[in-house]
């Protein structure tokens, strides 16, 4: 049974100005905290009321256990899956911390999971300690000894390599400064990768890879923020105590989450791609970054039909435009409080770069066009240029 509970250590745990007592209905579930969808319905003004977890109607009769429930205030949108961590927040998938649950017929959401992630994704522009965005730093995943994923077209280092470059080129256009962790065939320890950013006032971190599976089917984009202190993972089905450490870049996992949500948004809005989801892990270039720090994946290496895309020019310039006019959404947003531009908006302004410029291949398989030669005088990468 829900009870209500003192507000001051969730106004503190989310930071709400703006809320007032009895706002929440919480109650213990499994030993952890969780709040009523119905009061979270209330508070940003979402239909109501909620129906109970037994009246939910299945969403696709196929799969007649899948129950979800949808929320529609005509600004965002949520649907939770009953038992489910994936939640779809305004068009685009967001892995949670725990399952969306039911407790006496009251649907539940973690406490952790509304304050690290539905509040700053619906309403960003509250984020504490947003700071202005001077300098980017590019990462580069692997290189050197260390190729990443292989494909017939090429390696992951090289394609992530030109990628940032690409980016590079636009965002010093821009007027914003660039530091790019390697800008050869180097290999760069990952611990030390986000201490540039560390060092860095006023920058974020955005680290480019692109996947590999076992499965050549697997495909789309995804990225990954710091996982919020007190959560598993997003690969991790089971909460361990280690998830309780606290790691360096939680001091920013609301900035850090913004930033993903900006790009990814902007990535799907303008690329028509798989969605496997905004993530979360501790991987080393975010766990250690103390600035808003994003690992993005561009594709699968490892499918055949991505890895040609990828290995196209067309392809990575898209993939640079789309993740640089992201930096620039949540530059705005840090620097003027407007909330980022969301998927609906993106697809419904422009079409897709790569249907405006469609790849077309033959039977040969594409090669991999030369990439930037790194020793020349306007591809150098200095500790930073403006």
């Amino acid at each position: 049974m829900p009870f209500r509970r003192p507000l001051l250590m969730l106004l503190l745990c989310l930071g709400l100005r703006t809320a007032r007592a009895g706002d929440w209905d919480l109650l213990l579930h499994d030993g952890r905290d969780y709040v009523t969808i119905d009061s979270l319905a209330r508070f940003y003004d979402f239909p109501q009321p909620v129906p109970p977890a037994s009246q939910l109607i299945p969403a696709n009769p196929a799969a007649p256990l899948t129950k979800t429930l949808l929320l529609d205030n005509g600004k965002h949108q949520i649907l939770f899956t009953l038992d489910s961590r994936l939640a779809v927040i305004d068009g685009v998938n967001q892995w949670l911390g725990f399952p969306v649950t039911a407790d006496s017929d009251h649907l539940i959401i973690s406490r952790l999971d509304l304050s690290k992630i539905i509040e700053p994704s619906l309403r960003p522009e509250l984020i504490p300690g947003l700071n202005p965005v001077n300098t980017v730093v590019l990462d580069p995943g692997h290189g050197g000894y260390d190729k990443g994923a292989v494909c017939i077209f090429g390696s992951e280092k090289d394609f992530a390599l030109d990628v940032c470059f690409r980016a590079r080129d636009l965002l010093l256009a821009k007027g914003l400064k660039v530091i790019m962790t390697r800008a050869d065939d180097t290999f760069i320890p990952l611990e030390q990768r986000p201490t540039v950013a560390n060092a860095t006032p006023d920058s974020i971190f955005v680290a480019m890879h692109f996947n590999d599976a076992g499965n050549p089917d697997a495909s789309g984009f995804e990225i990954y923020s710091i996982t919020p202190r007190g959560e598993p993972s997003t690969s991790d089905n089971t909460f361990a105590l280690h998830d309780l450490e606290p790691e360096p870049g939680n001091v920013t996992d609301l900035q850090s989450l913004a930033l993903s949500e900006s790009i990814y948004h902007s990535l799907l809005g303008n690329i028509p791609q798989v969605d496997r989801g905004v993530k979360h892990a501790r991987f080393a270039v975010i766990r250690l970054a103390q600035v808003p720090a994003v690992l993005i994946e561009g594709g699968f290496v490892s499918s055949p039909s991505e890895a040609r895309q990828i290995a196209t020019p067309a392809y990575r310039q898209a993939l640079a435009d789309a993740i640089v006019t992201g930096i620039e959404s949540f530059k705005t947003l840090a620097e003027h409080k407007i909330p980022p531009k969301l998927l609906a908006a993106y697809r419904h302004e422009t079409t897709p770069a790569l249907q405006t410029a469609p790849v077309v291949f033959t039977n040969a398989p594409p090669t991999l066009p030369t990439l930037p030669d790194p020793s020349a005088p306007e591809r150098q990468a200095p500790t930073a240029t403006q």
